[in-house]
């Protein structure tokens, strides 16, 4: 990392984390005081506080970096997204994959009520975290045996949902790196199934058990593929603070939640098929360097972002002054340990976010090839039985 981008980084990081902790703040007294008289109140409250960090990191993509995202889809889906509740599959193909939610949700109107599954250790992040648990995120532990549980309990409360939201979910469980493609493709050959290219077999429990719950109130789910043409690197964290810009292709295509199949194990074969047909989408788009054959949405950069940012630096700038002079009335010593401790504490934070976004540091999910063989294994009776 260069100067000038741990520069960046750091500049970030006191906007990022300042900003939070004032949001966190109004988050938690909506929470003690509103949730409990209703639900449907907080809810259409913290979707405006639920969009202040995303929209942070937006600014950081879209006019920093001057990063770009191509929508290809078809008329039909383009005129649902963002206007119903929605189950939405994301192969998990670079670093940036959970901007991309936001990226969307911000062009289709509905950024505040994006919701996602993440490992439980990330609501314990300052201020990101802690909005994310505010915002009701669903934190699991990859321990199916209490997950199970803890999802079935966080779609049932999202039934009274007042708000068009999409709960986002990488049923890869892990990240896509070469090292993990290449697990999956010895152990693909090994089981006699589609060996992969471009993705990783799907683990797909979760997603069965989110179709059973939401089937009754959920219409549709969301089948989003993620790639970058040739001409640009691969997106990550570190290009963005350092202003490359990147180019984003996303692909989505809806199916209706009434068409899937009724029993679970049908439900675990379609999504392993959805994922082969996939793969072959990103052989075709690693051909074309574009998804053919849809239509093309450009999205631009949204001027919100820019208000944001520049609204929350005259908010710091002025708070920096105002400690100024409550520090000088402080021994000095007193004032320069308050500073130090503040900016490390910032620079510690971003080096934590920034090293939790990169590829290689995930760790997949905790299934194992004996579990995996047995699902496959039932799934493949349950095809002969029907044909």
């Amino acid at each position: 990392m260069t100067i000038a981008s741990a520069a960046v980084v750091f500049l970030f990081g006191i906007l990022l984390f300042t900003s939070g902790l004032i949001i966190n703040l109004f988050q938690a007294f909506c929470s003690v005081l509103v949730w409990p008289l209703s639900k449907n109140a907080y809810r259409r409250i913290n979707r405006v506080f639920a969009e202040f960090l995303p929209l942070e990191f937006l600014w950081l993509f879209h006019w920093w970096a001057g990063a770009k995202l191509k929508l290809f889809t078809d008329p039909e889906t383009f005129r649902l997204m963002g206007k119903e509740h929605a189950l939405v599959i994301i192969n998990h193909k670079i670093e940036l994959d959970w901007m991309v939610g936001w990226v969307l949700g911000q062009h289709l109107g509905c950024l505040g009520s994006i919701l996602s599954v993440a490992k439980k250790s990330t609501k314990f992040l300052p201020v990101f975290g802690w909005s994310l648990w505010f915002s009701e995120y669903l934190f699991l532990e990859r321990n199916w045996a209490k997950d199970k549980k803890t999802l079935k309990s966080h779609i049932e409360r999202l039934k009274d949902y007042p708000l068009p939201f999409w709960l986002i979910i990488f049923v890869e469980g892990t990240r896509f790196t070469r090292t993990k493609l290449l697990a999956a493709q010895q152990y693909a050959a090994s089981a006699g199934l589609p060996v992969p290219r471009n993705v990783l077999i799907p683990h797909t429990k979760g997603f069965v058990s989110s179709v059973s719950h939401m089937r009754s109130f959920v219409p549709a789910i969301y089948d989003v593929t993620v790639a970058f043409p040739k001409t640009s690197p691969p997106p990550t964290m570190l290009k963005l603070f350092e202003g490359h810009s990147v180019e984003l292709h996303v692909h989505i295509k809806r199916h209706a939640m009434k068409d899937l199949p009724e029993s679970e194990d049908a439900v675990a074969q379609w999504c392993r098929d959805k994922f082969v047909e996939k793969d072959a989408l990103l052989d075709k788009h690693n051909a074309e360097d574009t998804f053919s054959g849809q239509e093309v949405h450009h999205v631009g950069r949204p001027i919100k972002s820019l208000l944001v940012v520049i609204s929350w630096v005259v908010v710091i700038i002025f708070g920096a002054l105002k400690f100024l002079q409550w520090s000088s009335l402080l021994s000095s010593w007193k004032g320069k340990a308050f500073s130090v401790i503040g900016l490390g504490t910032v620079a510690l934070l971003m080096q934590i976010l920034i090293l939790s976004s990169q590829a290689e540091r995930s760790i997949p999910a905790k299934e194992t090839p004996a579990n995996l063989k047995t699902e496959l294994s039932s799934s493949k009776k349950v095809t002969n039985k029907e044909n």
